[in-house]
């Protein structure tokens, strides 16, 4: 595959010819204060682990909330450009914010399994989508906890609190609940922050098999997580993408001053 490197002002776009699942086009992001994100152009790859990659504060987060409008419970917030998915811009449909949503799974930092038994934190989403046949359900709850790697650890328990679980399980859990809505997309905000290297080994073995029928974008500001799993990275700095691209363009040959000194820091 041929790259190539256009460059404005300091900006760097590597190139590629992937399949897109998601393009936004001059997104803006303001508060009634500052300029949080600014004129943000790319498009994810799709069955990709696109990689949301910087240091804290420099708008991650904010972009991946863009992404499924959980910026909408944010009053303050003011948003401009255009988030396109299967040819829709999301950031004007005001009345399918729901099936929005449910085109994307969500594991943030920390895990919030609800406050109810192992199955029936899967049974939720599925109900969620209109599932009722019992045996549908326990069907689908099996296949999405073996699709985390939990089944083993929690088929004699499942009708017990999802809140015994370790935290690494709790968010694998939160994962498998995701996936019960069929999404097309996961987005994980810092997936691996709250846990422990062994959880947080799994979790990342998870997303690498994951991505054969999910696209995921996933925040960090660990390099060296990003360099473990990324197929794409966007490189974000005070609200602006600095650079982005294949991982093996961006982590082999930096264009810019800012993401050269990160990756030295980030060793």
């Amino acid at each position: 595959m041929k790259t190539a490197i256009v460059t404005a002002e300091k900006r760097v776009e590597h190139i590629t010819t992937e399949v897109p699942i998601m393009n936004i086009s001059n997104l803006n992001v303001y508060s009634k204060s500052a300029h949080i994100l600014k004129n943000i152009n790319i498009t994810i790859p799709k069955n990709k682990i696109t990689v949301l990659l910087g240091p804290s504060g420099c708008g991650k987060t904010t972009l991946l909330k863009c992404m499924n409008r959980l910026t909408d419970l944010y009053s303050e917030l003011r948003l401009d450009g255009t988030i396109e998915i299967d040819g829709q811009n999301i950031l004007t449909e005001r009345n399918r914010i729901t099936e929005i949503r449910q085109k994307m799974g969500l594991v943030m930092q920390r895990p919030y399994p609800l406050p109810m038994s192992i199955y029936d934190n899967i049974a939720y989403g599925l109900k969620l989508k209109g599932v009722r046949d019992k045996n549908v359900i326990a069907e689908k709850v099996e296949k999405h906890l073996r699709e985390v790697a939990l089944w083993d650890e929690v088929k004699d328990r499942l009708k017990s609190s999802a809140q015994r679980l370790s935290i690494g399980q709790q968010q694998r859990l939160c994962l498998a609940r995701g996936l019960a809505v069929e999404p097309e997309i996961i987005l994980a905000d810092e997936p691996t922050s709250a846990l422990d290297p062994i959880s947080s080994r799994v979790i990342e073995e998870q997303f690498s098999k994951l991505k054969d029928d999910y696209t995921i974008i996933m925040v960090t500001h660990i390099l060296r997580q990003a360099k473990r799993l990324a197929d794409y990275v966007v490189f974000m700095y005070y609200g602006e993408i600095i650079e982005h691209g294949n991982a093996a363009d961006i982590f082999e040959n930096p264009q810019t001053d800012i993401l050269k000194e990160y990756m030295r820091v980030g060793h």
